[in-house]
């Protein structure tokens, strides 16, 4: 299970930072990779928050 200390919002925006950072193609490989890898971490975070929101969504459904 990922870890959900880091809100929805929050995750999102650096994702965001993290694709702008990659497109700008600056990184090195290494750098490139641990910005693919972080990104990744925060995608999980993000699908797993809208995962939750959609089950109580789903619950409250006659």
């Amino acid at each position: 299970m990922v870890d959900k200390k880091i809100s929805y919002e929050a995750a999102r925006e650096e994702l965001a930072e993290i694709v702008a950072s990659l497109e700008t193609g600056n990184a090195t490989l290494e750098e490139s990779l641990k910005l693919w890898e972080r990104g990744e971490e925060l995608a999980a975070i993000c699908h797993e928050w809208l995962d939750g929101a959609k089950k109580k969504l789903d619950a409250v459904k006659p």
